[in-house]
Formats: C-alpha cells, structure tokens, sequence
C-alpha cells in the first residue's frame, strides 16, 4: 500500500476509536514516504489523543515532535498548528502557543488561517476584542472564508449584535452552503426576530485535534 492509502485506512481506524491500529498504519505512512506531512500529522494526533485518554506523557510528547516534524514538510498546515497549539496549551504552555501562532502569521501574512487559529486562542482565553480584530484581519486578507465569516459571527451574536451576526453568517452560508449548524441557527435566529423572542447565545463547541467539529463555532 501507498502511503495515502495507509493514511487513509488509518484514519478510518481512528475514528471507529482503535487509536493503536491506526497509529501503526500511519506509521507504515511514514515509512513509505518520510516526507508525508499529513502521516506525521495523523500519527502525532492520534498519540495526541491515546496520550490524553491514558494519561500517558511519553505519547504527548512524542506527538510534540511529531507535529513539528509536520511542520517541518509543510510550513503552513493549518491542523497542524491547530493540534500543536492545543498540546502546548493542555500543559501548560500556553504562552508558547500564542507565540507559535504568532510567528505562523507573520511568516505567512497572506494567509487568514493564521489569523483565525489566533482568533481561537484568544476567544478562549476570554480576550474577545482581539479575537474579533483577528477575525476581521483574516476577512480583509481573504474575503471569501468561511470559517472566519462563521467565527465573527458568532462573536457578534455572543455580544448581542445580532443584526451583525446574521449578516456574517448569511454571507458564510452564500459562500459554503454546506454548514448545517449555521443554517439551522439562522432559521432559529429568524424566527425569533419575527416573533419578537429574545436571543438565545448557543454554546460552545467543543475543541479537538482533529478538525473542528462545531460549524457554528470555527
């Protein structure tokens, strides 16, 4: 088997849970192709997350290395700076992972997802008015994102602006149709205002290794 395609199969590994299997085959991944950064990013999040569930350091550790070894084949993969910043913020070094973010988006100023990963460290450190002001830097470099259309507007909405939130999400949705989350909070959204009820902030999501998994949310 290729290298993709022992990707492949690990990742379906990982998601039916068997998190030792998979890591074997991305593994396999690497060793049919060293310079494979999604198989050093699929293996460091799967010993991310075996790391965490057995509490066993030695896992986070390693999947340390691996992220930066990603890195170090694509400069600019956006799980993958997402899954190092998590790491280093779950032990305790969350000044080194805004400082890992940082230096992605000044080495990469044409790009937004610098920008939006920011946006997340920082709205979960409660520092909304700079997580707003990456957003909107990110929408300046990239008009046309999704995801930074979607995080700005439910900032917005959590702050009470909803005429801005609806707008932002409106126009997330022209651009990716395919957000169920998001469609379904603005028919709720709609319907509120035609009724006159008062708005209701949904909660967060949940954050992952993996790729995000709320829409309305990043």
């Amino acid at each position: 088997m290729n290298s993709q395609a022992l990707n492949s199969e690990g990742v379906r590994l990982y998601q039916n849970g068997n998190y030792q299997q998979a890591a074997t085959q991305f593994q396999r991944a690497i060793a049919s192709n060293p310079q494979s950064a999604s198989a050093y990013y699929n293996l460091a999040s799967t010993l991310h997350k075996s790391g965490k569930l057995q509490n066993r350091p030695q896992d986070l550790q390693q999947a340390e290395q691996l992220y930066n070894q990603c890195l170090d084949y694509d400069p600019n993969y956006t799980e993958c700076y997402r899954g190092l910043a998590v790491l280093l913020t779950e032990t305790d070094r969350q000044d080194a992972s805004y400082r890992l973010l940082e230096g992605w988006s000044a080495r990469s100023p044409q790009l937004a997802d610098p920008k939006i990963e920011l946006a997340r460290l920082y709205e979960e450190t409660n520092n909304m008015p700079q997580a707003s002001a990456m957003l909107e830097e990110a929408i300046t470099i990239d008009p046309h994102n999704s995801r930074a259309l979607t995080a700005l507007g439910r900032l917005r909405e959590s702050s009470g602006d909803t005429a801005q939130a609806m707008a932002n999400y409106q126009r997330s949705l022209a651009i990716n149709r395919f957000q169920p989350a998001i469609e379904s909070r603005v028919a709720s959204m709609q319907a509120n205002q035609a009724v006159g009820a008062p708005m209701v902030t949904p909660p967060d999501g949940t954050r992952t290794v993996q790729q995000s998994k709320s829409n309305v949310r990043y």
